[in-house]
């Protein structure tokens, strides 16, 4: 279900409502009589329903994490907020930019709209920018001929698979950030994708080379072995782009994550 577009809708409905209320209804009603409960629940609702849709569709926007791809930094059940405004001021609904603000840094934590299914929202770790040669074989990642640092970080347990990780600490851009890698997995893809733009990827046995379109993004999980990104269904498209993740504040199953987050 496309929210935002609902969220629109009621809005027109409810202000659509009011206004005629205003102009038309209102002034024909009998004096002293009850409104009826259309347009009392309408003119209740409208300020509400534009609040809510200002603040979502230009300040920050909720979103809840539903996979593990973006372990340890983000866990399964993360209520978190995104920056609707860091990249821009878009409209509403058709997603389009309209103010140029920044651009998307290597090691942001981004929401976008998947490209198979612009319907659903997706998070990932900002890996390649536009023109950037992305190399990761062999679980290493280059980044335009030079290897991102990283260093270990220790074991890492995933409680519900009651498994072990090993934890690096890497460095993207400006960003340190945590990733895991299973050393008993290979880091080529079982099954690629026929994206578009797929020839600008190179695959092999043990990883992946793709030079990043203009106009597009190479997204990577930080749960690396396990998450279906960049490397399996293409780059991501400036069109695209939601928004940046910045705090975590909430979470169900682990009270003490509230502002956890890097």
């Amino acid at each position: 279900m496309n929210f935002a577009l609902l969220l629109f809708s009621l809005l027109v409905v409810t202000g659509i409502v009011s206004a005629l209320d205003l102009v038309y209804f209102g002034k024909h009603r009998a004096h002293g009589a009850r409104e009826p409960w259309w347009i009392e629940y309408a003119k209740s609702f409208f300020p509400v329903i534009l609040i809510v849709f200002m603040l979502r569709s230009f300040l920050v926007e909720p979103f809840k994490i539903p996979s593990g791809s973006m372990i340890p930094t983000l866990l399964v059940g993360d209520f978190i907020l995104v920056n609707k405004y860091t990249y821009g001021i878009r409209l509403p609904v058709i997603n389009k930019k309209i103010i140029d603000i920044n651009e998307p840094e290597r090691g942001d934590v981004m929401v976008f709209r998947y490209p198979d299914d612009p319907s659903v929202d997706y998070i990932k770790r900002v890996v390649g920018l536009p023109g950037d040669k992305v190399v990761y074989e062999g679980k290493r990642l280059r980044i335009n001929g030079r290897e991102v640092p990283r260093k270990e970080a220790g074991d890492y347990l995933l409680k519900d698979k009651i498994q072990y990780l090993k934890q690096y600490t890497e460095t993207l851009g400006k960003t340190d950030h945590a990733i895991l890698l299973d050393a008993g997995e290979s880091s080529a893809q079982p099954y690629v994708k026929q994206f578009p733009q797929r020839e600008n990827c190179i695959y092999n046995n043990i990883g992946v080379t793709c030079t990043v379109p203009p106009g597009h993004y190479f997204m990577m999980g930080d749960n690396r072995d396990n998450s279906s990104d960049s490397r399996v269904w293409g780059f991501v498209p400036e069109a695209n782009i939601v928004g940046k993740a910045f705090f975590i504040w909430f979470n169900f199953s682990e009270l003490k994550r509230f502002g956890r987050f890097k």
